[in-house]
């Protein structure tokens, strides 16, 4: 039996570039979420350039789309994280910081353990979500499908 770990894309499209006033509290909060990520239960890996975030990555044609890309043990780990962890603070203040999104902008797979996700793949799955709905092959929350219905 193939064991699975959770992989999870987020897109947020940014009011202005790093250096616009109203972006500082996000990027001076952004080293400690995502150290906190990291120090998470559960956590295994996080797309990152040099410098330590994925903000430099220009995965996406519109320059102002910020991506974040992890991989979790289970479904349970990366709820904890977003909804009951420091996280959550800075989730509640997105307005301030990035525009509605006029389509899902969050997409979460189950992968085989040990399986890196690429963009390509991250957005795929996206694609999917959005012409799809929610199904084992991707979905977001609330929506969502354990490890075992992949195979089914």
């Amino acid at each position: 039996m193939t064991s699975y770990q959770l992989a999870q894309l987020n897109l947020a499209s940014a009011l202005g570039p790093r250096e616009d006033p109203r972006m500082a509290d996000f990027y001076g909060a952004l080293a400690k979420i995502n150290g906190a990520a990291e120090a998470a239960p559960g956590f295994v890996w996080r797309l990152q350039d040099e410098a330590g975030d994925a903000t430099g990555i220009q995965a996406f044609p519109d320059p102002t789309v910020l991506v974040t890309m992890s991989v979790w043990q289970d479904l349970e780990s990366l709820r904890a994280f977003v909804y009951e962890s420091e996280h959550l603070a800075y989730l509640r203040r997105r307005k301030e910081w990035f525009r509605k999104s006029h389509g899902p902008n969050m997409v979460l797979w189950w992968i085989p353990a040990g399986h890196i996700p690429t963009l390509g793949e991250a957005r795929q799955r996206l694609d999917h979500l959005a012409a799809s709905g929610p199904t084992p092959h991707a979905f977001a929350f609330p929506t969502v499908f354990e490890a075992h219905e992949v195979a089914a």
